[in-house]
């Protein structure tokens, strides 16, 4: 990586020793630049920076927990008083304060006399930046809207106008992660002992009231966050070894290196290089430096949460681990009997770099060869790659640029014409499980079909494996289980998996091989998580202000129980809303527990999704086919759909007549509406917009339109399906309207139905678990703008969802037990 500033790439002439016994010279071209940006400096900052994220969301959403664990911290101060241990703190604390003014000027007198100059000007500038920052940062905490946040980091006990975070601490930690203090033990003992000392020093003050736990911890995160950001931004000086020290280590213990020439590979941060030894022959090698091995670690880290164990790569942070990986997968792969270049050396250059030599194979491979490979050289692959599995053995990186079709005499001292060779076998796995091999096979099948065409990759996987093997491939398409550029690769090209898929439906008993699920928690599972957490906050927000307790002893509980019968009636009417969209017949008790275990499903799934996938589950059970009852549940929530907005139109325009009626939208609420309605506009107005709004809706309209058509001809069922719907929406307007009665309250129906229309549509909008948090931040703040007091709208709200959200889930965790044991569900 050349940096603005740095040398540019230039040749040099170095005599190795083992080159010089030969009387030859070692020519190298390369463009090692003087300084680099270490990737470790950025993921350190993006963990520092994550870590103040979490810091103070945990302020913000636990200071109960916090304040607890600061009293415990403090106290010990004041036992301390009793003891006579103030005198020992204070001593130990005067220590910290003169070892963190010396440790600066030591380090900056280090740096002078190992002639860096440069990092030492670095380190100061961080001081600098962190301490101006951290003031900064202390001004707009004094601002009245960073009220709660302020109060967040300090528990609510510091002076108006006291500092919050620590300036000088944030500018020595930053000071000092730019200076380093690697390969240093004693000066890193001393510096984390000062800070330790410094730490307890200032929360046992007991003048120091501003000063707490968490805002130390933030600001250390703060000044290492700003110092590893500085240092990735200005660059480190280049202790990497040059490509000539590499060549002398490689002439000690192989051939003499008469040429190294680096080959630039903007896709990696590993460094490579041709070598050419005495005798004209090549050598591939693979350089790893230390400090590049967390280029990637976010990623794997990614990939680690997200993806099962055996789909996931490992990706070893360590230069040791990296190597012997390599080396062990190259000798499995060797001894399995397929070819792959031999590795010649594996050697350690200095304490922070390995080198790895491999035959170099002349040749073209599968990428460079523009699909004009032959199927005999295809089917060579495949049975190069069989013959790995063979031995439990994966590639796990089989992508075209690494199947090589070596040429003639690129072997040496033998003809390997032709000869399929597998490279950079380092990403595989020994041992592998049975996932793990398919997972290799569909990597293959993948590239191939990008390389030389569906129908043809399909056609040669279909000579070498059985319909059985062919079937167990086709769950495992998915892009989250190929390879980053077969991924990029499929972006250009969105056909080619649905065309594999459609290919492979016709080889075998395919229906028959189950899902398999590859992600350990999926994106949208990480959005519901994080939702709910917000979603929790809200609630604990609203108890803080009517508690549940309470509501129940103050409700009527006539109007309770009424309120509880309503919310049994909303299952009654979507037992009807579903059955009258199905044309084959239905069970009428079964269908009735089936949405009543979904009121068990929306607990932990969003409000418009966990109802659906059990309905169609239960329609499949109900010998319904696939298609007709993912067409019967669509067109029940389109008609759902179309009633609830009929609904709120007609309720909004009988509210604008009521003359007592003071519920009046916010002005927010139009100008959202007015932005929606403008955004909608756009995406029709472009073309390419029509285009992906087609794509979305074309599937649904497909299989919708024609079940519709169908019911039509039945009217009976049609009403049954549209009665149901009112029903079920009429009984949820009814048991609010009841719950703001059993507190004492009264709002109009119309008011009341446009609350809960709107509230509901916010409630299924969210992704959080049904609709938690926002529908009751929605229904409050409407019976609120309809003139309910604001503790008897909350209350309303928490009965209402009491009845309707809470209480039906022991009796849905029931009903779906039930008809699982009678394989109903």
């Amino acid at each position: 990586m050349t940096l603005p500033g740095g040398e540019p790439p230039h040749n040099e002439t170095v005599a190795g020793p083992a080159a010089a016994e030969h009387q030859g010279e070692v020519i190298v071209d390369d463009d090692l630049a003087p300084r680099v940006r270490l990737p470790a400096d950025a993921l350190r900052c993006s963990v520092r920076c994550a870590g103040i994220i979490l810091l103070v969301g945990l302020g913000l959403l636990a200071r109960a927990t916090v304040s607890g664990i600061e009293t415990n911290v403090v106290g010990a101060s004041q036992l301390a008083d009793r003891k006579l241990l103030t005198g020992v703190l204070g001593l130990l604390g005067d220590l910290a304060h003169i070892t963190l003014l010396i440790l600066p000027l030591a380090l900056a007198v280090l740096l002078v006399v190992r002639r860096r100059p440069r990092r030492l000007a670095e380190a100061v500038g961080a001081g600098v930046i962190a301490v101006v920052a951290v003031t900064a940062i202390n001004a707009l905490l004094r601002l009245p809207a960073a009220t709660q946040l302020r109060d967040a980091l300090t528990l609510s006990v510091s002076q108006p106008h006291a500092a919050v975070l620590d300036g000088y601490l944030a500018g020595l930690v930053a000071y000092v992660t730019v200076a380093g203090l690697s390969g240093r033990r004693r000066w890193r003992g001393a510096y984390w002992a000062a800070l330790g000392f410094y730490l307890l020093a200032s929360l046992a003050n007991p003048k120091g009231t501003h000063v707490t736990l968490l805002s130390l911890l933030v600001t250390l995160l703060t000044g290492s966050a700003i110092g590893s950001g500085l240092r990735y931004a200005f660059g480190s000086a280049s202790d990497r070894p040059t490509a000539a020290q590499i060549a002398a280590a490689l002439s000690a213990v192989d051939a003499p290196v008469t040429a190294m020439r680096r080959i630039r590979d903007t896709r990696t941060e590993t460094r490579r290089y041709a070598a050419t030894v005495l005798g004209g022959a090549q050598l591939d090698v693979t350089v790893f430096d230390r400090d590049q091995q967390a280029a990637d670690a976010l990623y794997w880290l990614y990939r680690r949460v997200r993806l099962k164990t055996q789909v996931s790569r490992s990706g070893p942070l360590t230069v040791e681990g990296a190597v012997e990986r390599r080396a062990l997968l190259t000798y499995a792969v060797r001894d399995a009997g397929v070819a792959t270049p031999r590795l010649r050396a594996l050697i350690r250059v200095g304490a922070e770099t390995a080198v790895l030599a491999n035959e170099h194979h002349d040749g073209s491979t599968l990428a460079g060869q523009d699909g004009k490979s032959t199927d005999g050289q295809l089917r060579g692959v495949w049975d190069a790659v069989l013959r790995l599995h063979r031995h439990q053995v994966t590639h796990r990186n089989l992508t075209a640029d690494h199947i090589l079709f070596a040429s003639t005499g690129s072997g040496p001292g033998t003809d390997r014409d032709g000869e399929v060779m597998l490279l950079d076998p380092g990403e595989g796995d020994v041992a592998a499980s049975n996932l793990q091999l398919r997972l290799d096979r569909v990597q293959l099948l993948t590239e191939m079909a990008l390389a030389v065409g569906v129908d043809r990759a399909s056609d040669l996987a279909a000579e070498k494996l059985s319909s059985a093997e062919l079937a167990a491939m086709v769950p495992l398409l998915q892009p989250v289980a190929l390879h980053r550029t077969t991924r990029m690769k499929l972006r250009r090209h969105k056909d080619v998996l649905p065309g594999l898929r459609k290919r492979m439906l016709g080889t075998g008993p395919v229906g028959e091989a189950p899902p398999v699920q590859l992600e350990r928690i999926r994106p949208r599972t990480l959005i519901t998580i994080v939702a709910g957490v917000a979603a929790a906050y809200v609630l604990i927000g609203q108890l803080s202000k009517a508690s549940l307790g309470t509501v129940l002893t103050r409700a009527d509980w006539r109007w309770g129980v009424l309120a509880a019968f309503l919310s049994a009636v909303t299952y009654l009417g979507a037992t009807f809303a579903l059955t009258g969209f199905v044309l084959e017949r239905l069970n009428l008790a079964r269908t009735f527990l089936a949405q009543l275990a979904g009121s068990f499903v929306t607990l932990v799934t969003p409000a418009a999704v966990g109802g659906v996938a059990l309905n169609i589950r239960y329609l499949q059970k109900a010998k319904v086919s696939a298609s007709d009852a993912a067409a019967s549940v669509g067109v029940s929530q389109a008609i759902a759909f179309s009633l609830h907005i009929l609904l709120l139109v007609i309720f909004t325009a009988l509210t604008r007549t009521v003359r007592t009626s003071s519920l009046r939208p916010p002005g927010w609420v139009w100008i959202a509406l007015a932005t929606l309605i403008t955004v909608v506009l756009v995406v029709l107005a472009i073309p390419a917009g029509r285009r992906l709004l087609r794509s979305r809706l074309a599937p649904a309209l497909s299989q919708v339109i024609p079940r519709l058509l169908d019911i039509a001809q039945h009217p009976a069922k049609l009403a049954t399906g549209i009665g149901g719907a009112l029903l079920l929406t009429a009984a949820y307007i009814s048991c609010l309207d009841a719950s703001v009665r059993a507190l004492g309250g009264s709002v109009a129906l119309t008011g009341v139905a446009v609350v809960y229309l709107a509230g509901s549509a916010i409630g299924s909008a969210v992704p959080t678990p049904g609709g938690l948090g926002a529908v009751e931040a929605a229904l409050s703040a409407g019976l609120t703008a309809a003139g309910l007091p604001g503790a008897k709208a909350i209350g309303a709200v928490l009965l209402f969802r009491l009845a309707t959200f809470w209480l039906p889930v022991p009796v849905g965790w029931i009903a779906m037990n039930y008809l699982q044991r009678h394989d109903a569900l």
